[in-house]
């Protein structure tokens, strides 16, 4: 179950950009299948200044094929906004409790001050972070919260760091951060400056589950057959060349960062 560890922000404009945002809905099943999930504390820590006993109206923007959605619903309904179809479609066959919507950051289909929390998942990068800040202020209430959830591999584990060089890949952080590293949200008026935690998120799995998750990501999806083809190979010739992870089920060091703003 690895993640997709790409976030470089929308400043990384331009056709490649625009094409990896739009590769996901032809592989919405296997992304479903194999993509982690969130943690129920990452979840509680991102909504906690709306928590305290009432009804919360909650927004997963971005929601994909429902990864964060699920966590979100333990605590309270939820709207669940996705542009693309056919991630669309997989999210409302597998959580059919959640009002899931066609819609996009920069075009959110809910009236001004409608809801208590927009959490975005494993997506904040692809947004064109101007307009979506505008429409998350728009649609929150004060006191309202905007949170962004990012699932990435713990590096500080030694086969961890070997499987992401076999994939010719790197350990990518959240998308926006201060000059000290540290992840923050854009500044913006309608909103506080941000906070940040990171919280644990290890996950079962296996080499052909985490396999599956790195055929899901984007840079991968956008790849020419002989590149994604050698890059998979190497993928599982290391996993099957490593005692952690050649023999069935294993954990995957997972880490989720969350960084949180309040709407003024």
């Amino acid at each position: 179950m690895a993640v997709d560890n790409e976030a470089a922000g929308n400043d990384e404009a331009g056709d490649d950009h625009l094409e990896r945002a739009r590769s996901f809905g032809p592989v919405a099943a296997e992304y479903a299948r194999y993509r982690p999930g969130y943690p129920r504390a990452a979840v509680e820590w991102a909504l906690q200044p709306v928590l305290g006993g009432q009804r919360v109206r909650l927004l997963d923007l971005g929601a994909g094929t429902g990864k964060l959605t699920a966590a979100m619903l333990e605590f309270g309904p939820v709207i669940a906004v996705e542009p693309d179809p056919g991630m669309l479609g997989e999210l409302r066959s597998r959580y059919p409790a959640a009002d899931a919507r066609a819609g996009s950051a920069e075009e959110i289909p809910v009236p001004d001050s409608s809801v208590d929390a927009i959490l975005v998942g494993q997506a904040w990068h692809w947004f064109d972070h101007a307009k979506a800040l505008a429409e998350a202020a728009r649609v929150l209430r004060p006191g309202g919260v905007l949170g962004a959830l990012w699932n990435t591999e713990d590096t500080s584990t030694e086969w961890v760091r070997g499987y992401l060089e076999a994939a010719n890949r790197t350990r990518r952080t959240p998308s926006a951060q201060s000059p000290d590293g540290i992840p923050m949200l854009p500044t913006h008026p309608a909103f506080t400056g941000s906070r940040y935690r990171q919280h644990p998120n290890p996950t079962r799995t296996t080499a052909e589950a985490l396999v599956g998750s790195v055929a899901t990501q984007s840079w991968i999806l956008i790849a020419d057959d002989a590149e994604r083809d050698a890059a998979l190979g190497r993928l599982r010739g290391y996993l099957a060349g490593r005692p952690e992870t050649s023999s069935g089920e294993f954990e995957l060091p997972l880490v989720t960062d969350v960084i949180r703003a309040l709407r003024r």
